[in-house]
């Protein structure tokens, strides 16, 4: 019987994965446009600063986002930008360059599905409660979302789940294994927070096999201080600074009170949203079961929720859905789900004497119904048009700006020089495709604004409305020291840019007018197109 329902369940597994290719195609197309002609694949607009950074260094630059600029680390995930730079070595047309870091995700997201399957093994046979924990997973819209346009999230949750697989089989054989700290260990050059679930992996293996205790500790301890350390050293050398930029952007000049309670906010909505009963139910399967593996679950993914609290949440929560951190750890969510509605449904029919074949049917038929609709309710995520967005009927989340930037980055190409600067808001795809020198006007990349504080609203307001990475501006430095050939994205409210700035502006810059788009250009600037343009004011 065994052998016939691991074979139904490698059926199925299969067919799960071709609807997954199917899907995942029709995804990616869906966030590609066609301008001017030629269809343009890209990706969220953080992952293509990561892909500038990329693009520089394959040229010779250096990891830097500006050739010839200053050395600003303004990325989050070096073995990630490594990746992505061996793409811009091969002679792929920009257009296309995209396409094959979507691929890897969707690639990515396979794997995972096979390592949920591995991991839910660890606890049931049960084919409808395996496959069920797949498709959850797999089927995540906010997941395939951070994964099908480019960010590193894909090969973090690959990279966990691959951890938590390995620290549960060396609990089996109360073995000492290096496994899961070399993967995790290396997991944080992809990004440095993957030290989170290194230190959870490190604790519960210290105390549960305490056999290799001091072989944890040795090992575990050793093993992240080289990693953490080598690192450091790297960008102590090459920067001149410990941490990455977007650390002092986010954390440095928030108070904790405010990235703490903009994180429990987030947290409460997701929650919510999403449906609080869905979220409280794999708490349930505590009531049945203990054992170091499920806490091991437990305990991954709800430290990748507290470390979203602790930094306040992500700039995007709006959106709705799990955020990066999040989803990085919401496969053992989905896992544990899976476990708790197979099991409760098992309860039942146990505790109403149902043993016969037809019963058997209804559980598989009722676990998967129930399943289904949880799948359903955590993918929409604010209103109805979220399902049409998961299924892509509707254009997938950051394509609409997607597109918006590339026409942008168009009709800066067709009014400017190559020795232009630009100044953005989101530095991502405009600077990628316009490859002019580019002012970030929100610090990503600039450690001058990075450094200072928050602007932040009075009270409660201040909190809710906190969106990490977007709250450091200083239009003197940036527009009126700087002074960009074009202002592409400049905030004319005074709350943002000082009435100082708005008055240079006014006495050194027109507006001028190119395909329907309005843009702030330098007056008398030799780096613009002056006969490309049409004079507003």
């Amino acid at each position: 019987m065994a052998a016939k329902s691991s074979k139904l369940t490698t059926i199925l597994f299969v067919l799960i994965i071709l609807v997954y290719l199917v899907y995942s195609a029709h995804y990616i197309y869906q966030t590609s446009h066609v301008i001017e002609g030629t269809r343009y694949f890209n990706l969220n607009d953080d992952a293509m600063i990561s892909m500038r950074y990329a693009r520089n260094l394959a040229n010779g630059d250096g990891l830097v986002w500006n050739p010839g600029g200053e050395r600003v680390e303004g990325f989050t995930n070096p073995l990630w930008v490594l990746y992505m730079s061996i793409f811009h070595l091969m002679p792929i047309p920009i257009e296309l360059i995209s396409l094959p870091i979507q691929i890897t995700g969707a690639i990515l997201m396979i794997i995972n599905m096979l390592l949920v399957v591995k991991i839910i093994q660890q606890f049931t046979d049960k084919t409808v409660v395996i496959l069920g924990a797949v498709v959850l997973t797999g089927f995540y819209g906010p997941l395939n979302n951070w994964s099908l346009l480019g960010m590193e999230v894909s090969i973090l949750t690959v990279m966990v789940s691959w951890a938590v697989l390995k620290t549960m089989q060396s609990l089996d054989n109360e073995t000492f294994s290096l496994a899961p700290y070399l993967i995790l260990g290396v997991g944080t050059y992809v990004r440095i927070d993957m030290a989170v679930p290194y230190l959870v992996v490190l604790g519960l293996l210290a105390y549960f096999n305490r056999a290799h205790r001091r072989k944890h500790l040795l090992w575990g301890v050793g093993l992240l201080l080289l990693f953490l350390l080598s690192q450091t050293g790297l960008r102590l050398w090459y920067y001149g600074y410990p941490l990455p930029n977007t650390y002092y952007l986010k954390v440095l000049g928030t108070p904790l009170f405010v990235r703490f309670g903009k994180g429990l906010y987030a947290l409460f909505n997701l929650v919510w949203k999403a449906n609080w009963l869905i979220a409280l139910l794999p708490f349930a399967l505590l009531s049945f079961r203990r054992d170091r593996k499920i806490i091991l679950l437990f305990l991954v993914f709800l430290a990748q929720v507290a470390y979203s609290v602790y930094v306040g949440g992500d700039a995007w929560e709006h959106m709705g859905g799990a955020n990066r951190y999040i989803s990085q750890g919401i496969t053992f969510f989905f896992i544990l789900l899976s476990l708790a509605v197979g099991t409760g449904f098992e309860v039942l029919f146990m505790s109403l004497n149902l043993r016969s074949k037809i019963s058997r049917w209804v559980y598989q038929l009722g676990t998967a119904a129930f399943l289904l609709i949880c799948l359903v309710n955590v993918n929409m995520r604010i209103e109805f048009n979220s399902l049409r967005k998961w299924l892509a009927i509707a254009p997938p989340e950051f394509s609409v700006a997607s597109e918006y930037y590339i026409e942008i980055a168009h009709a800066v190409e067709k009014i400017s020089t190559k020795d232009a600067s630009i100044a953005v808001q989101a530095a991502g795809s405009i600077p990628y495709f316009t490859d002019r020198f580019s002012v970030d006007l929100y610090g990503k990349n600039d450690p001058v604004i990075a450094r200072q504080d928050s602007h932040l609203k009075p009270g409660l307001r201040g909190i809710i409305e906190f969106r990490p990475g977007h709250t450091k501006w200083d239009a003197m430095y940036s527009v009126v020291e700087l002074q960009p050939d074009l202002l592409l994205q400049l905030s004319k409210d005074p709350k943002q840019t000082s009435p100082e700035a708005l008055a240079f502006v006014d006495e050194h810059y027109v507006i001028v007018e190119v395909d329907g788009y309005s843009f702030t250009a330098l007056k008398d600037s030799p780096h613009i197109l002056w006969d490309q343009v049409d004079l507003v004011h």
